[in-house]
């Protein structure tokens, strides 16, 4: 058992952040899908123990493996701009037992209609607790600015799924496949956005590097909030793109024909695959930690900024969320 070595820091990232290898280990470690059946009381204590880490208080006896596990445990179910705890569903560590059962039926349940705006709807009411969730916490949004991204959302997604899954009628079989894809990257263009508007209108808190808040920028809002539009898309891009792929030639086997009511297990099973490491691929795409060159900042903000601090300040920093 490893002892806590002298000005050990729990804040500080385990891996170099600056590289998409240290962050896809991050990721790793935060969206392991086995945190979520820890219990309440055990994330409790390990959010304790972090805090009072973060005080210089580490109880007698704690090994440095313990704070590195308390802080894997705090790391996925609270949130990192209030400290709140997360609800289970709305955290990246269930996107891979949520995310694998909602995309395989879409990719099973997608000849008809009805099952369409069934699943299209379910899966936007998914993905909206998580955008929620992740948002940066600093903008509050009201229930109804959520209401109306929710219906909004939703409604891109069912319009893009339903057209398109009348249009493929007499398209090869392949890209009705693909129809419930071409769904979700609408509905996410739409959905992360809508969700987290206060910080299109308001800004996100900007800081510099020693964390010292320096104001509020609509432009960073505008660049975390489509850096985590690209991340959700390329979340669900391989499972649902190449998936159908895989179906379409398993299922012309004689075997495959002969357990059609296996096909729908099977694809949240290798859906589940996918997600394992697109989960963590994804969300290390960027830096959670998002910088933008001073240059590019509003004017009043950048002159505020160069009034204050001169040219000490060349970028600034904001969480862009999940």
């Amino acid at each position: 058992m490893a002892t806590v070595p002298l000005g050990f820091n729990i804040d500080a990232p385990r891996w170099d952040q600056s590289t998409f290898v240290g962050r896809l280990k991050h990721f790793l470690n935060i969206t392991d899908p086995r945190t979520v059946l820890v219990p309440e009381e055990e994330l409790d204590r390990a959010k304790t123990l972090v805090e009072g880490c973060r005080a210089g208080l580490v109880p007698p006896g704690s090994s440095q493996e313990q704070l590195l596990y308390a802080k894997k445990l705090y790391d996925s179910a609270f949130h990192p701009d209030s400290g709140e705890k997360m609800n289970l569903i709305g955290r990246m560590s269930f996107q891979v037992p949520g995310g694998m059962a909602l995309t395989g039926c879409m990719l099973q349940f997608y000849r008809t209609v009805p099952a369409v705006v069934f699943w299209q709807w379910v899966n936007q009411s998914f993905n909206a607790i998580v955008n929620y969730t992740n948002r940066n916490a600093a903008s509050p949004i009201s229930l109804r600015q959520i209401g109306v991204a929710y219906v909004t959302a939703t409604g891109t997604a069912l319009a893009t799924a339903v057209g398109l899954n009348l249009y493929t009628k007499r398209a090869p079989p392949l890209l009705a496949r693909w129809v419930p894809f071409a769904a979700v990257a609408a509905a996410n263009c739409v959905n992360i956005p809508m969700m987290r508007q206060q910080e299109i209108i308001n800004g996100v808190t900007v800081t510099d590097g020693d964390n010292n808040e320096l104001g509020r920028s609509r432009r960073a809002a505008a660049k975390g909030i489509a850096q985590v539009v690209v991340s959700r898309i390329t979340m669900a891009a391989p499972g649902m793109i190449i998936l159908p792929i895989i179906m379409e030639r398993l299922e012309k086997f004689p075997f495959m024909q002969r357990i059609r009511v296996l096909h729908g297990p099977l694809q949240v099973l290798l859906c589940g695959g996918f997600l394992l490491f697109m989960v963590p691929a994804a969300c290390a795409l960027f830096p959670q930690r998002c910088s933008l060159a001073l240059a590019d900042l509003e004017a009043e903000l950048r002159d505020s900024i160069v009034a204050k601090h001169g040219d000490k300040v060349p970028y600034v920093y904001f969480n862009k969320g999940l």
